[in-house]
């Protein structure tokens, strides 16, 4: 029998501010949804929009990154294990639902004070370097200070 692998990994914006709440053992867990926008043409040509809604979790350090810097409409970049979860709610009814489990993030898009979460300013400063500024002349790797 095949040994079973699962992964997903989404880019999108966090659709409302994430919630970080602690289980009775003292871990941290962060729950967030993350909207996945995708363009298509239908049959008739016509340029149309999907939108699916991702439920994600994250534990630990990730869960309090997350929450800390992220918020709605945050970009945001996700890997991690699919996981279904069934419950039954208050009329009895059997309740699922499927969510990615994080196991590595990254905030994208924006700077840290957009919720973007990149350290540094996204305007270019006196030091940027245009493709045309670069020579063709060959590297010299003894001026490499590593």
């Amino acid at each position: 029998m095949a040994r079973g692998f699962s992964k997903a990994i989404i880019v999108g914006n966090i659709t409302r501010d994430p919630e970080l709440r602690s289980t009775p053992s003292g871990a941290q867990v962060c729950s967030f949804s993350v909207a996945v926008n995708r363009n298509y043409k239908d049959s008739s040509g016509s340029q149309q929009e999907s939108v699916s809604f991702i439920d994600c979790s994250a534990w630990g350090r990730a869960a309090e990154i997350i929450a800390q810097y992220a918020k709605k409409g945050s970009g945001i970049l996700v890997s991690g294990r699919l996981e279904q979860r069934s419950w039954e709610d208050k009329e009895g009814q059997k309740r699922s639902r499927v969510e990615i489990v994080v196991e590595d993030f990254n905030f994208v898009g924006g700077s840290a004070g957009e919720g973007g979460g990149s350290k540094g300013s996204s305007k270019a400063s006196s030091q940027d370097v245009a493709p045309e500024d670069i020579s063709d002349e060959p590297i010299d790797l003894s001026e490499i200070p590593f």
